[in-house]
C-alpha cells in the first residue's frame, strides 16, 4: 500500500476550515488560511502546506499565533510603512503588507512595507504569485529563527531568511522562492517521508561530511548554505535590513524566545507599468526566457525550467487527480 494518497483540493481545503474555525479563527481569517494552505498544497508545496499544518496548529494552541490580533500600521515615509503584526497570523499579515505595498505602488511606482512582531508566512511564494498576478514586480523577504551555521561554523547563527522575486508574465509568473540553506526544513521532511535522498548535497552529518542523507542532516542540524560563504552573507544583510527597515528582532532576538515568533519581514512591490506599456515588458521577459530556453541540458532526462514553471504543471495535476498526502499526516489533521 502505498503511504500517500490522493485527495481532492476541495475536500483538503474543508478539512483546514474545520480545523481552524474549531481553533479559535473567525470565519474571514479561517478561510483565508485554509485557501493559502490548500493552494500551496495544490502547487506542490506540501512542506509550507498539508505538511505544516499540524504544526501551524500545534503554535496556535501554545498561544504563539494570536488569531484575533490584527496588524497595525505605526511610521509612514511617503512610500515606505512600518507595520506591527502584533504576532497575529502571520499569512493574514503578509497578504495585508502584499495588498498595501501593492497599493502603494500602484500610486506611484513603488511600495514598501515592513512588517516586525508577525509569525511564519509560510511559503513566501504566495505573495509573490499575488503581486505578479496584480502586474508587479515582488521582493521580499522573512527572517526566522536561527536554523543555519555561517559557512565553516559549527552552531547556528543565521536564519535561512527565504527571499522571493517575481515577475509578472503573460497570464502567470516567473517566482524565484528560496531559503539560504540549500534545502529548507521542511523540503527535507518531505523527502523523508518519501524515503529519499536529496539531489545534491544538503549538509552535514554528524560526522562533519557533506551528505544527501535528509535524517543525517536534521540530526546534525548542519544545513549547507547555498553558495556556501555568499548565501551565508546573504542571509547575514537580509536579517539585518529585515530587522533595521522594520524596527523588528534580529534572528539571535528571535532565536532566545522559547518558540519561533516576533518575525520580520520585507514587501517590496514595483508596478512596471509606470515605466512603459505591458507589451513591451513581456517581450523582454520573452526574449530573455527563448535565449534560457536554448540551454543545453546535461542528460536526455533533464529539462531546463525557469523559477516557478514546475508550479504550473503540479497545479494542474493535482486539481485534476488530487493532493498527494501522507497517509500518517492527513490522520493526524484529521485528528485535530
Amino acid at each position: 500500500m502505498s503511504d500517500f494518497i490522493r485527495i481532492p483540493a476541495g475536500n483538503v481545503r474543508a478539512e483546514f476550515f474545520r480545523v481552524l474555525t474549531s481553533n479559535g479563527f473567525d470565519q474571514s481569517k479561517a478561510s483565508i488560511c485554509a485557501d493559502v494552505f490548500m493552494n500551496n498544497s495544490v502547487d506542490g508545496v506540501y512542506s509550507h502546506g498539508v505538511n505544516r499544518f499540524p504544526k501551524f496548529i500545534g503554535m496556535v494552541k501554545k498561544g504563539v499565533v494570536k488569531p484575533d490580533a490584527e496588524a497595525i500600521c505605526k511610521n509612514k515615509a511617503n512610500n515606505i510603512e512600518q507595520w506591527d503584526g502584533q504576532l497575529g497570523i502571520g499569512i493574514v499579515n503578509a497578504l495585508r503588507c502584499t495588498d498595501r505595498a501593492i497599493e502603494l505602488a500602484k500610486g506611484s511606482g513603488i511600495g514598501c512595507v515592513a512588517i516586525a512582531h508577525t509569525n511564519h508566512w509560510m511559503r513566501g511564494g504566495t505573495y509573490g504569485w499575488r503581486a505578479a498576478k496584480a502586474g508587479c514586480v515582488f521582493i521580499g523577504w522573512s527572517n526566522t529563527i536561527a536554523n543555519m551555521p555561517a559557512f565553516g561554523a559549527l552552531n547556528h547563527k543565521l536564519g535561512n531568511n527565504p527571499l522571493v522575486i517575481a515577475v509578472p508574465y503573460e497570464n502567470e509568473a516567473i517566482v524565484l522562492d528560496m531559503a539560504m540553506s540549500q534545502f529548507s526544513y521542511g523540503a527535507m521532511e518531505m523527502y523523508e517521508l518519501k524515503n529519499q535522498r536529496l539531489p545534491v548535497y544538503g549538509g552535514y552529518d554528524t560526522k562533519g561530511e557533506l551528505t544527501t542523507d535528509p535524517s543525517e542532516i536534521k540530526k546534525s542540524q548542519r544545513t549547507l548554505p547555498i553558495g556556501y560563504w555568499k548565501g551565508a552573507g546573504l542571509s547575514l544583510l537580509l536579517d539585518m535590513l529585515a530587522a533595521v527597515l522594520s524596527g523588528g528582532l534580529s534572528v539571535a532576538e528571535i532565536s532566545s524566545q522559547d518558540a519561533e515568533r516576533n518575525l520580520s519581514q520585507i514587501f517590496i512591490v514595483i508596478d512596471p507599468a509606470k515605466f512603459g506599456d505591458q507589451h513591451s515588458i513581456t517581450k523582454i521577459i520573452k526574449n530573455i526566457l527563448d535565449d534560457f530556453k536554448t540551454s543545453i541540458p546535461e542528460g536526455p532526462n533533464k529539462t531546463i525550467r525557469y523559477p516557478g514553471e514546475n508550479v504550473l504543471e503540479t497545479r494542474a495535476s493535482n486539481l485534476a487527480e488530487g493532493i498527494p498526502v501522507s497517509r500518517t499526516v492527513w490522520s493526524e489533521i484529521q485528528s485535530l
